[in-house]
């Protein structure tokens, strides 16, 4: 058994089909559960600490609701030049923030907080990326395409929006979502067997 008695269970407060993929491939059974959190923060919060913050934020809720589950909370943000973006609402909004994307690159920055009886871990991770000068034309068209949509930055990196990049620099597993070479490390910090 993964947990070796030391949890009743491993929680994924994530409703993210992504993220629920990228915990399931690791062979560690789990069960996700939506976190239910507000995840306002103080205006002008710094892109990093906001992650670290509704991480833990979401990690601590489900553990409130299972004090005796070791639960994996995420958060992530798309920043340019300091400034968080956000989901675009429809797609004027998703080809105004690809155009502001185009030939610079930004960073995604995702917090990961693992919390567990006595057990409190934060980390970031931040990649950065660097999307190719496209045309309108090719805007117009991957906009077309609607993976935009419910997308910080109006892309999905692990779809057709990878042909946007012109480099991607850190661990695409923490780009889709969930930074796994962190989240093992800390599951074995906190007694958890992957094998």
């Amino acid at each position: 058994m993964p947990l070796a008695g030391l949890y009743s269970e491993l929680l994924l407060a994530s409703t993210s089909p992504a993220r629920q993929a990228l915990l399931g491939s690791l062979g560690v059974p789990f069960r996700a559960v939506a976190p239910q959190v507000d995840e306002d923060v103080e205006p002008g919060t710094p892109v990093q600490h906001t992650v670290a913050l509704l991480a833990e934020r979401k990690a601590r809720a489900v553990f409130n609701r299972s004090s005796q589950a070791l639960v994996i909370g995420a958060d992530q943000l798309v920043s340019l030049d300091g400034r968080p973006l956000g989901k675009p609402a429809d797609a004027t909004a998703a080809r105004a923030q690809l155009a502001s994307l185009r030939g610079r690159t930004h960073e995604i920055v995702t917090g990961v907080c693992v919390v567990g009886p006595a057990f409190v871990v934060t980390e970031v991770d931040v990649a950065r990326l660097t999307v190719l000068p496209l045309s309108d034309d090719e805007l117009d068209r991957y906009v077309a395409t609607g993976e935009w949509q419910g997308c910080a930055g109006a892309y999905r990196v692990e779809a057709r929006g990878q042909a946007i990049f012109a480099r991607i620099d850190g661990d695409r597993t923490s780009i889709q979502g969930l930074p796994m070479q962190r989240v093992v490390r800390v599951l074995r910090e906190a007694g958890v067997r992957v094998f």
